[in-house]
């Protein structure tokens, strides 16, 4: 696959403005965001579509990847990097074979290494846990230690997303368990300058990486 899962992953937060969305993931890329996800769960079919296409065009514009959360159906109709699909999103394996090998596939696998297991032999070439911290999205959300990112990264040879309640305080302890790349929501797109706090979180993944090159 082209598209790399890396560094600051981030996910939009549910807006119907479009024009608002879009100012916002622009300050977002110019930051330093890395991946993008689109998430919108309050959106009508017809606007998920169009604000889909709309991303898909600034996403290109800033070559990073999109991903769909939910819905291989947009994915396809806006030639979008992939899909991420969550514990009640549909089936991975049917995902993969209407996706084909090229596109890629996220899913969310909360507290359970079993979970990522299942995932990865269905298809799914990253996948996420969490939430690693309190979360204002998902506020009832299973809790993983950080040790967990340890763990699978030993086990699985594929990227691994952090998510829930991340910030530029409590990153560092994920980014030095081996976490390939941090999702945030609202720490992000609440900021008050967003490109500051995407460039922010980009740069801690930044010095691990300047920290390594040194050590070699």
């Amino acid at each position: 696959m082209s598209a790399r899962i890396a560094g600051l992953y981030a996910i939009t937060p549910d807006l119907a403005d479009t024009a608002g969305l879009l100012s916002r993931v622009r300050a977002a890329l110019a930051g330093g965001v890395r991946v993008l996800q689109y998430r919108n769960k309050t959106a009508t079919p017809g606007l998920r579509l169009a604000q889909a296409r709309a991303l898909q065009t600034l996403c290109t514009e800033f070559s990073v990847p999109l991903i769909i959360n939910d819905s291989v159906d947009i994915a396809i109709a806006v030639d979008a990097a992939g899909v991420h699909l969550g514990g009640d999103d549909g089936d991975l394996a049917a995902a993969r074979t209407r996706l084909g090998p090229d596109k890629l596939l996220g899913a969310s696998c909360y507290d359970r290494i079993e979970l990522a297991q299942t995932a990865i032999a269905a298809g799914a070439d990253h996948v996420a846990f969490g939430s690693f911290f309190v979360s204002a999205i998902k506020p009832g959300a299973a809790r993983p230690p950080v040790g967990l990112i340890t763990q699978a990264k030993q086990q699985f040879n594929l990227p691994i997303i952090a998510i829930g309640g991340i910030t530029a305080q409590n990153a560092p302890q994920l980014i030095a368990a081996g976490v390939d790349a941090v999702a945030v929501i609202s720490a992000l797109f609440a900021a008050p300058d967003i490109a500051a706090t995407a460039r922010e979180l980009h740069l801690l993944f930044e010095a691990r990486h300047e920290k390594k090159s040194k050590a070699l």
